[in-house]
Order: structure tokens, then C-alpha cells, then sequence
């Protein structure tokens, strides 16, 4: 980065050290011993979680898209979302995704892509999402982890928009993954 007088700046935080103070299957809360680029030292919390697999299943023709209705007890919210599911230990992010889409939904989703990776809280948290793309599926049962819907429906692509700027789909895995979808056929 180059200052306004023209001089090099570096913005980058030094690490000096980070210990656990809770950890449980889903989440490591830390506290990160940091150096702010002004020499300030204090610690910061930090929350290391798992990587997540989010599946964005469309149809054939590509025009609706495979989502969830669920309630979401922390916030008390009702929302639409895509699968997705925490990777476990040996497992690769792509079986996760469909592993995820079968468990949820009952739909055995076609072949997967990787669209894109992020992380969507880098500030505080490091929690590597990668979102997959699969065009088609197959309907083989009722969805078996019975816990994740209250419904579960084929959502046309031309609703997406209303669906995020109304707050029906506000779940972050799920904007990135709907967005890029959008953003994609729209460059398309």
C-alpha cells in the first residue's frame, strides 16, 4: 500500500501467539495475541470453525433453483437456503455438498463443480466455505435428516432477486451461492 505522501506503508497485523479459551465440535474460540500496523498489541477473539460445503443444485434447464425452508433459532428468522454442511474429517468438500443435498432435500443432485471459495466473516472468524454447483438431480426419497426443512421446493431463478432485497434468503452461504448464480447468468 502507498501512503498519500507516497511512502510505502505496510498494513499488515503480526500474529505473536493464539490460545483456545472454549472448544467444541463446531467451533475454537481463540484469543490471537496481535500487533495492529500502528504497534498497538492486544488480543483479539478469534473463531476457528470448520470448512463448509454449500450446494447450489439447478435444474435442467437451469431456470429453478433445489431450496430449504427452515427456521433459524438464534435470530427467531424463517428463511429460504441452499445445502449446506460442515466437511468432515477424511471428507472431500465436493462428497460433502451432495452428501448434504441428498440428506436435506431427498434429491440426489447431478454431477458437482467448484464455483467459488470464501469466508464470510474474516474479521473475527476463518470459516472456508466452498460453494458447488450441480445442474440436474434426482428425486430419490424424503429428505432423511428430517431436523434441516420445513420445506423443501424447486424456487425459480427469476425470484432470487425479490427473494434476497425482501430478506427470504439471507442465510450468507446462500446469498454468495444464489448471487453467483445470478451474477453468472448474467454475464452469460
Amino acid at each position: 500500500m502507498v501512503s498519500s505522501e507516497g511512502v510505502s506503508a505496510s498494513t499488515e497485523w503480526l500474529v505473536h501467539g493464539e490460545r483456545s479459551i472454549y472448544r467444541s465440535r463446531w467451533v475454537d474460540v481463540r484469543l490471537a495475541d496481535v500487533e495492529a500496523p500502528d504497534g498497538e498489541r492486544f488480543e483479539h477473539h478469534v473463531l476457528r470453525m470448520q470448512r463448509v460445503a454449500v450446494a447450489v443444485v439447478v435444474n435442467e434447464q437451469r431456470d429453478q433453483v433445489l431450496m430449504l425452508k427452515r427456521h433459524r433459532f438464534i435470530d427467531g428468522s424463517w428463511g429460504w437456503e441452499v445445502p449446506v454442511g460442515i466437511v468432515e474429517p477424511g471428507e472431500e468438500s465436493l462428497r460433502t455438498a451432495a452428501r448434504e443435498v441428498l440428506e436435506e432435500t431427498g434429491w440426489s443432485p447431478g454431477q458437482m463443480t467448484r464455483l467459488v471459495e470464501f469466508q464470510p466473516a474474516i474479521g473475527i472468524a476463518d470459516t472456508p466455505h466452498e460453494v458447488f454447483l450441480a445442474v440436474g438431480a434426482e428425486h430419490v426419497g424424503e429428505p432423511t435428516d428430517i431436523t434441516e426443512a420445513q420445506d423443501v421446493a424447486w424456487v425459480p431463478v427469476g425470484d432470487l432477486l425479490a427473494m434476497v432485497n425482501d430478506g427470504r434468503v439471507r442465510d450468507g452461504a446462500t446469498l454468495v451461492a444464489v448471487l453467483h448464480l445470478l451474477a453468472s447468468r448474467a454475464g452469460a
